[in-house]
């Protein structure tokens, strides 16, 4: 039997594995934690787990895993049948160039120098113009996301990894003020498509949040 803890905080990144768990129907044990823009409440014992001190973090069967695409793909192997990866060689290539993009790209580069510029400067005047930077950023990964989507999935015509960590980062948008609709349709379509989904409709409520279409 497969024993499975997973580390998460509301709304954070730690959605988009929340929502896998629950596409493959697991039993796991569920530890929430608080990460907002003022106040980050972690587990006593996610220090020890994740010296990072970062979230997702995934307890499968003993083995502490970190880092979203890394805690994608274990799950995905828990159900291989699913092809949460890709169907074809080739689509895993891109599932993993959608992911590692997304991850070091969009959310460590450019939301962190939007939400967290701290990270980036001890300098306190210097905070106002990371920020600034941060949401072009943003909105400048917002554009190539917008060109790279074909259709009401990332990847293969099929739902992968990529769909609801896409899905993460337009929650994102919306709460920042950006006019994710007007600005964004096709990346609009995708999520609109995501969210009738019943595992994600079960990690929003598990989350007590809304998709903000």
């Amino acid at each position: 039997m497969t024993k499975i803890t997973f580390y998460w905080a509301p709304g954070a990144c730690s959605l988009a594995p929340h929502i896998l768990l629950h596409e493959i129907g697991v039993d796991f044990e569920s530890v929430q934690n608080e990460v907002t823009k003022d106040k980050v409440a972690f587990a006593s014992e996610l220090a020890t787990l994740n010296p990072k001190q970062r979230l997702p973090v995934l307890v499968l069967n003993g083995e502490t895993i970190t880092e979203t695409p890394a805690i994608a793909t274990a799950i995905s192997l828990l159900a291989p049948e699913r092809h949460f990866m890709g169907r074809t060689p080739m689509d895993r290539v891109r599932v993993y160039e959608w992911m590692n993009w997304l991850s070091g790209t969009l959310h460590a580069h450019a939301f962190g120098g939007l939400l967290r510029p701290h990270r980036f400067s001890n300098d306190p005047s210097a905070i106002p113009g990371i920020q600034a930077k941060g949401l072009e950023n943003v909105k400048n990964c917002y554009g190539l996301i917008e060109k790279k989507l074909h259709g009401v999935h990332a990847v293969g015509n099929i739902f992968t990894v990529v769909d609801p960590y896409l899905f993460v980062f337009y929650r994102w948008g919306v709460l920042e003020g950006i006019n994710m609709k007007k600005e964004y349709p096709a990346y609009t379509a995708l999520v609109s498509h995501l969210v009738e989904r019943p595992a994600v409709k079960a990690a929003m409520k598990a989350e007590s949040i809304t998709s903000l279409l």
